[in-house]
């Protein structure tokens, strides 16, 4: 039979070996400001956790805990200082880009182009210009995507880059969503019909923080002028639009026109540079005249004419809040200027107007500026004959108006000067000339109308010789040098006479 005495001593032994062979490894290297281990003393009292031993069986034998590989990876759990923790921690989280940085790289990978480091540096800024970047469509998609968390951007200005009805189109889906930009420019980037419907869609449906809109140099004609139209007549925010250099007419200008009349946000508009003809700058000039919220029109190179004037003379009689206006290069005659004139005699608010380059000549300069004087509760500033030349009687007049208005200034390029009379040469003098040029002697020149070679010729065959040479002499002339040779007032001229002058 088996001594149990032996057993138990046996097992003892192995479990001696066996604690020695998984012993944990020596104390790892403390790091700074960690406690030393011989320093420490950790009570752990309902942890909850099961100590290295065992207190001692009823049997008298004592237990071992031996520790598995487990174990050892457990003592990773210890922080730095020694002691271990009941805290999970996660793995760091990568924080959300607020700038539109990484949107936009994303976005320029996604569409395949170049980021463009400007707008990369730039984007945070509340000012952003961008012309000439030659972004295309593609790379205003990029642009776009960033632009619509941006928060910090208040002007856009993309002036020249070739954004087309793609890029267009972006623009205007981003202007859903952003509602911090107030000042946008979009001039010369060849926006077709879809970009130019889906931008003003969104601003007369979505987006009510667009305040100044540029639209210059587009091309616009008037199938884009309809949704511009629709836009410009629901608007309430918009304050500031530029519609110059664009292919607008006749058509466009009806349709604008009557828009003009209806919005009650504009304070100013420019449409310079166009085809806006008579009858489509009569709608025009109708519009202006309705609206009563209008500050600043510019309505230069155009082709208004008389009938454009007459128009504009309403629309100033009608008008009580316009401040300035600008006409130039309209093809305005003086009776033009005159129409002009005789809404200045009752208007109260216009500040400035440049009616220069158009055919007024003096008259109708002086025709302008009579009315300023003859209105004492003008406020006119500034008046601009650009390009006319002004009388010398139209220097008084100014002189006149200053006095009612002594702040009052006109700018006209020249005066124009007195025209003095040629200084007279004498008859006798241009006869010398004539005979010297044509190397002649005194005799044979008499003799090309002395008819009967009797070197004396009446009054009347004198004449005819002395034209019939070509010489330039006034009748007044001829007279003169005919009372000098006939000396003897028989009515004619003798060679003699003739020789000794």
């Amino acid at each position: 039979m088996v001594d149990m005495d032996d057993v138990i001593i046996e097992d003892e032994q192995q479990a001696d070996e066996q604690v020695e062979i998984n012993a944990s490894p020596g104390p790892r290297p403390l790091s700074r400001g960690s406690i030393s281990p011989s320093r420490k003393t950790i009570s752990r009292t309902g942890s909850g956790r099961s100590s290295s031993t065992r207190p001692p069986t009823s049997s008298g034998h004592r237990y071992y805990d031996v520790r598995n590989d487990d174990d050892e990876e457990n003592d990773d759990d210890l922080s730095d200082t020694g002691y271990d923790t009941d805290i999970e921690i996660s793995a760091p989280k990568e924080e959300y880009d607020t700038t539109g940085r990484a949107s936009y790289i994303a976005a320029c990978k996604q569409y395949d182009v170049t980021p463009v480091s400007y707008f990369i540096r730039h984007m945070q800024d509340k000012e952003l210009v961008m012309k000439h970047h030659g972004l295309g469509g593609a790379g205003t998609k990029a642009v776009s995507v960033s632009l619509v968390s941006n928060t910090k951007l208040l002007k856009l200005d993309l002036t020249d880059n070739w954004l087309c009805n793609e890029g267009g189109v972006a623009i205007a889906n981003m202007l859903k969503e952003n509602c911090y930009i107030t000042h946008l420019n979009l001039s010369e980037n060849v926006l077709g019909l879809d970009a130019i419907e889906t931008l003003c869609h969104v601003i007369k449906e979505s987006n009510s923080t667009i305040t100044h809109l540029n639209l210059s140099g587009n091309k616009l004609d008037e199938e884009t002028a309809i949704p511009i139209s629709n836009m410009i007549t629901s608007t309430q925010k918009l304050e500031w639009i530029d519609l110059s250099h664009n292919n607008f007419d006749n058509t466009a200008g009806e349709s604008l026109g009557f828009a003009i009349s209806e919005n009650t946000s504009l304070k100013e508009i420019d449409l310079s540079w166009n085809h806006f003809r008579r009858k489509g700058g009569v709608n025009l000039c109708k519009g202006v005249g309705a609206n009563i919220f209008l500050k600043r029109v510019d309505l230069s190179w155009n082709g208004l004419a008389l009938e454009g004037a007459i128009a504009l003379r309403d629309a100033i009689l009608n008008n009580n809040v316009l401040e300035e206006l600008i006409i130039s290069n309209n093809r305005m005659n003086v009776q033009g200027a005159i129409e002009i004139a005789k809404a200045l005699y009752q208007n109260e608010t216009l500040r400035i107007l440049d009616i220069g380059n158009n055919p007024i000549e003096s008259a109708g300069a002086f025709g302008v500026t009579a009315a300023l004087r003859g209105n004492p509760a003008s406020v006119m500033e500034s008046v601009y004959f650009t390009c006319i030349q002004v009388g010398r009687d139209f220097l008084d007049l100014e002189e006149e108006t200053k006095e009612v208005h002594p702040k009052l200034g006109v700018h006209y390029s020249d005066v124009e000067s007195v025209k003095e009379p040629p200084p007279k040469v004498d008859p006798m003098e241009k006869v010398r000339v004539y005979v010297k040029d044509n190397d002649l002697r005194m005799v044979d020149f008499f003799n090309e109308f002395d008819a009967n070679h009797n070197l004396k010729v009446t009054r009347d065959e004198f004449i005819i010789g002395i034209k019939n040479t070509g010489m330039e002499m006034s009748d007044e002339d001829l007279e003169s040098m005919i009372k000098k040779l006939d000396k003897d007032g028989d009515s004619m001229v003798n060679y003699s006479e003739l020789l000794e002058k």
